[in-house]
């Protein structure tokens, strides 16, 4: 059986989108759309019950069933998955022990596994890439060195190895990277990596691309040494250089073969190197792609040259610069640019720097404004959106600015243009910014805004349990109206989408947002005030009571009856009355509260509407009466006005028209529950008769939901003893067996469908 797991818990392959040839970002609805690979969910499944299908080892850690191996493209796969979930640690990476799995291309990031176990797992393999990055720091670069050198394969073919931001213990001096010979690609981005050991990585004889970004390299001569070979070398922000700026040009000079150089720096250190090396005529005479992002001092005219100088460019890098505005970086072919004059530029800055925040917010700070007014819908550009918070989760200028970009690419009908899957993958990230960030006001209302979009809010997946209890803490804050309203809407159609279970785990948010909501409605009813913002409101209250005791007891607590006569004695639009009997009809479901309708005004007003020429009032009205009568206890001393409430219930039942007559819902139900006690009341056909016309008109309407609620809360056994029954009333019994009748027509045509 194959199980479709949270795509959540799918590793993704950042591979960000072509924004710049797939302007419409065609290939992304694509992709989006298409289903997970079987590969993917298997593995999946895999990592979901590795401790059901592995065994335990005497020192506790997990080892896999004898018979099972694995290739080594899905070794390397399952590595990456428990990596993506956070499942490897030093118990679970114990299962890489032996030959059963055979990795080459091994992905640790952010991994908390320790030295011993890192060796046992991985240093036997014959791996030619790891990805170390971020490890936690019971794995510190000196041991990840040991452990690979530990095995004379991976000194020799060894040939990628990414180290960014792991650690080094504060006694650690020279990193030993010389034994691992077959090193081509070695990226050492934010680690205290200083110039002896940038010498001692440079004799490497097969180094080809090389990261010293924000180490503590203070002299980058030890280069020369490599400049016969270093085709890549990225170097931002080296904080603590001591040349000067001739003296780094004279390095750079050198380096004949550079096909890529990374000198970018943001603004704010206002380092003028590439400025300088724009001047140079007899410099990287072979480069192809040039990052001189946030520079300062830097021209359209300066940069035009250089590039002519050098026709074989594909990519500069000018976000954050004064340059990238003139027409000669929109027309000349094959040339890349990442900048901020255009949403091209943009998208290509997004890709480019989606691991470095600085240039990620200053990107997205371009896009905001860009994006301001958008007319058309672009996938490519709100995924890679998606990828820059994601790999920031911490950073509130990326989050923040992010959620700005978000609402402007989904505003309106622009949404109905993203797919799904990408449309919840942004919403969870938001709800994840919300988490990280609780008390950063605009950030909050970013995510409400978008919340009030229809296709986000009814089609896409995302945990509403924590989106209802965000906007409900959201609702009680007293916002601007604007807000208030936003809010009271998204609750209304959110409490519909909770389950009973989770309406009940609520709590204090539910408490306070029923006692808000009921302020609400009582000052606009003072203020004889119908508008957007109180309907939403009734309609807010009657879902959030629905089967939930709890909701329906804070009402009643909260004076919530008084103020709703108080609404029924001001308005008398159908629609406010509908909203009002809805909520007393989830009342008078309860019955530990039902008796607290049977108040002279509540009565009164519902006996009253109980005759309305709209179809639906009188409905719920009846609904209420059906109710509070099915139980005699309470009615006692008032025996002749409970006798006469039903037969008026009676009479008002045979003036409906059919319930499976032609017209649309008149209302929806989650479960049947509520009727079954009605159900079983032969001594009463009037609140007999009303469950039943009630269940046969939602039957008719929806069948396939609620035929199959009848077999799931077995409503049909119910239904059978009153067409049995010798003492049921006739109707009940016609109105039951047609029911009946209805439910084996759709039984019979369900099953027939996949036959034809």
């Amino acid at each position: 059986m194959v199980h479709f797991l949270h795509p959540g818990l799918s590793p993704r392959t950042i591979v960000p989108p072509n924004a710049q040839k797939d302007v419409l970002g065609c290939g992304v609805v694509q992709e989006e759309a298409s289903p997970y690979s079987l590969v993917n969910i298997c593995l999946n499944v895999l990592v979901a019950n590795l401790e059901k299908l592995c065994s335990e080892r005497s020192d506790g850690t997990l080892c896999l069933p004898e018979h099972w191996s694995f290739p080594q493209e899905l070794a390397d796969q399952f590595v990456g998955v428990m990596t993506w979930q956070g499942k490897l640690t030093d118990r679970t990476a114990s299962i890489f022990r032996g030959n059963q799995m055979k990795l080459k291309l091994v992905n640790i990031q952010k991994a908390k596994i320790s030295t011993a176990a890192f060796i046992k797992a991985f240093c036997h393999h014959k791996l030619i890439e790891l990805d170390a990055t971020a490890v936690h720091t019971d794995l510190s670069i000196p041991d990840i060195l040991s452990g690979l050198c530990s095995n004379s394969w991976i000194q020799q073919n060894l040939r990628c190895l990414l180290l960014d931001s792991t650690s080094i213990p504060q006694d650690s001096r020279l990193l030993f990277f010389g034994q691992l010979t077959g090193l081509r690609i070695l990226s050492v981005f934010s680690v205290c990596f200083h110039s002896e050991d940038l010498a001692n990585v440079s004799q490497l004889p097969r180094l080809e691309s090389l990261d010293i970004s924000n180490t503590l390299v203070t002299n980058i001569s030890a280069l020369l040494t490599c400049k016969d070979r270093l085709r890549s070398l990225t170097m931002h922000y080296l904080k603590c250089l001591t040349m000067t700026k001739p003296q780094i040009l004279a390095v750079i000079r050198e380096l004949k073969c550079l096909l890529h150089l990374d000198i970018s720096d943001h603004r704010q250190f206002k380092s003028d190197l590439a400025f300088h090396l724009l001047q140079q005529k007899d410099i990287l005479p072979n480069i192809v792609s040039l990052d001189i992002s946030g520079g300062s001092c830097i021209t359209d005219e300066a940069v035009e040259l250089f590039i002519q100088q050098r026709p074989a460019m594909q990519f500069v890098g000018l976000l954050a610069t004064d340059a990238g505005y003139s027409e000669f970086f929109s027309t000349t072919q094959d040339l890349r640019v990442a900048g901020g004059a255009n949403i091209s530029q943009i998208s290509e800055a997004l890709s480019r720097y989606r691991n470095r925040s600085c240039f990620m917010k200053e990107a997205l700070y371009r896009l905001f404004t860009e994006t301001f007014s958008m007319q058309v819908a672009m996938p490519a550009i709100l995924k890679l959106v998606a990828i820059g918070m994601r790999n920031h989760p911490l950073d509130l200028p990326v989050q923040f600015t992010a959620s700005a970009c978000t609402l402007n690419l989904t505003r309106q009908d622009l949404a109905r243009g993203m797919p799904v899957r990408l449309l919840s993958e942004v919403t969870c990230l938001l709800f994840k910014a919300l988490k990280n960030f609780p008390h950063y006001q605009q950030l909050q209302k970013n995510c409400l805004l978008s919340l009030t979009n229809s296709r986000i809010l009814v089609d896409v997946p995302f945990d509403r349990f924590d989106a209802a209890k965000f906007v409900m803490r959201w609702l009680c804050k007293r916002e601007n109206p604007k807000m208030q309203t936003m809010a009271v809407s998204i609750t209304s159609i959110l409490a519909l989408q909770l389950s009973s279970e989770q309406t009940a785990q609520l709590k204090e948010e539910l408490f306070m947002a029923v006692k808000e909501l009921l302020a609400i409605v009582k000052q606009k009813t003072t203020e004889n005030l119908d508008d957007v913002t109180f309907l939403f409101t009734l309609k807010a209250l009657w879902n959030l009571t629905d089967e939930s005791p709890a909701a329906c007891k804070h009402f009643i607590e909260n004076q919530g009856l008084a103020i709703f006569i108080q609404v029924l004695e001001t308005f008398s639009e159908s629609t406010i009355q509908r909203k009002v009997l809805g909520l007393l009809n989830n009342i008078a479901e309860v019955r530990e509260l039902s008796s607290k309708l049977m108040t002279e005004d509540v009565v009164k007003h519902v006996s009253s509407l109980l005759h309305s020429k709209e179809l639906e009032v009188s409905y719920l009205a009846a609904g209420i009466i059906a109710h509070l009568t099915s139980d005699k206890q309470p009615w006692i001393s008032h025996d002749l006005q409970r006798r006469a409430l039903l037969q008026d219930l009676y009479t008002t039942i045979q003036n409906w028209p059919s319930s499976s007559c032609k017209m649309t819902a008149l209302v929806t139900y989650r479960s049947f529950k509520a009727f079954f006690p009605l159900l079983g009341n032969v001594s009463q056909p009037e609140v007999q008769l009303w469950a039943l016309w009630a269940m046969y008109h939602v039957c008719s309407k929806n069948p396939s939901k609620y035929c199959k609620m009848l077999v799931e809360e077995g409503g049909l056994q119910l239904l059978w003893d009153i067409q049995k029954h010798s003492e049921a009333d006739p109707q009940a019994q016609h109105v039951a067996a047609s029911i009946l009748g209805d439910f084996r027509m759709h039984f019979m045509n369900y099953q027939r469908l996949p036959l034809c």
